[in-house]
């Protein structure tokens, strides 16, 4: 179960206007210290921020490590808007082979990290 994650940038503004483009959504703004962070909410919580901490040694931007996936309410239609916001396409809509599974995409967004986007359809 995930409680809680983080998106690395070293581009904090590109990096919010590009997940409030992707998510449709406003993301409620802090800062701590040098550490900002644009969290998207549910609920009343943070399940997610977009995070620029320089302070913080190797927390930054990534191609490789752990992949992410967010629930897209359109596959098509969000990934169009990802790449229309300046991601570039790593994988295309793909069927997911187990049974019961959907269609998932990859995408880089435009501060270099890479994002799984899942639907059923």
């Amino acid at each position: 179960m995930i409680a809680f994650f983080e998106i690395p940038t070293n581009d904090f503004e590109k990096s919010v206007s590009f997940y409030q483009a992707l998510f449709g959504k406003t993301l409620e703004l802090s800062e701590f210290g040098d550490e900002k962070m644009a969290c998207l909410m549910k609920d009343g919580k943070s399940v997610c921020s977009i995070s620029s901490a320089p302070s913080f040694p190797g927390f930054a931007p990534s191609t490789g490590g752990v992949l992410v996936y967010l629930q897209a309410k359109d596959l098509d239609t969000d990934v169009k808007t990802a790449l229309d916001n300046g991601a570039t396409l790593v994988t295309p809509k793909t069927k997911i082979q187990a049974e019961g599974w959907g269609y998932f995409a990859i995408i880089s967004d435009p501060v270099g990290n890479r994002v799984g986007l899942y639907a059923d359809k």
